[in-house]
């Protein structure tokens, strides 16, 4: 099938386009270095045409709930409509486990693309994963200041990114289910332990800071509340594993 992916330069997006053209489909990314802008509409309704299923793996860097909820809402509205207008099939969304118990921050605005999916009109299939062995990185590329970096208390059970790219084009392959089985990694872990790990294999001398965050996200961390309940998918790599075959520098 034709297959359009929101969000295809990303950490998932481009696991997601070079698992559907390995399959065989025909594979449009969109992004706004690809001249497709989702908030602003720009090429949205050219670069829709002929296509059956989008894959939504759009994302935003950002602790405000406004900005959160605004740039899904827009950008998921407006998705949806360029959709309507070019007869796609099949809305496929890639959402965040636990978001229900901590409904602040990015998971505000995952709720709120959720809600748009729900009631936009397209048939939908919605996929909540855990973070990806990336989170980890990233996190300490953006908490670290001067030799310490600083570490939310946190239970989670990362996922590899090919994985959870996998699992999207298996649902776009099925067709619209709804809410899927949610996915998570094989092995619950405490971040602290894994960006020690990641400190350890890539050399860098830094001190970890714990913090205990407050309000409902904290408490949401802290007590395995983004951790899929019993029954949920669970990937093969586990955190050490994509350690290893990443060799990060």
């Amino acid at each position: 099938m034709r297959i359009a992916v929101a969000g295809g330069t990303g950490t998932v997006g481009r696991q997601v386009v070079a698992v559907a053209k390995g399959r065989g489909h025909q594979v449009a990314s969109l992004s706004r270095s690809e001249g497709v802008d989702l908030v602003t509409e720009r090429g949205l309704d050219q670069a829709l045409q002929n296509v059956e299923t989008v894959i939504d793996v759009t994302g935003i860097q950002t602790l405000s709930t406004k900005k959160a909820v605004d740039y899904f809402t827009n950008a998921t509205q407006n998705l949806l409509a360029a959709e309507t207008k070019a007869g796609v099939k099949h809305h496929v969304a890639l959402s965040i486990v636990g978001i229900d118990n901590a409904n602040s921050g990015l998971y505000a605005g995952k709720l709120a693309q959720e809600a748009e999916v729900r009631h936009g009109g397209i048939p939908w299939s919605i996929l909540r994963s855990t973070q990806f062995h990336e989170f980890v990185p990233m996190s300490i590329k953006t908490a670290s200041l001067g030799p310490l970096v600083f570490v939310p208390q946190m239970r989670t059970q990362p996922v590899a990114a090919e994985e959870v790219a996998a699992a999207l084009v298996d649902a776009a392959e099925a067709g619209p289910k709804g809410r899927l089985p949610d996915l998570g990694g094989p092995q619950a872990e405490h971040l602290k332990d894994l960006v020690a790990a990641y400190l350890a294999k890539t050399g860098q001398k830094k001190r970890i800071v714990q913090l205990r965050l407050p309000g409902p996200m904290g408490k949401a961390m802290r007590n395995g509340n983004l951790i899929p309940a019993a029954g949920s998918a669970v990937g093969r790599q586990n955190f050490r594993e994509w350690l290893e075959a990443t060799s990060p520098a």
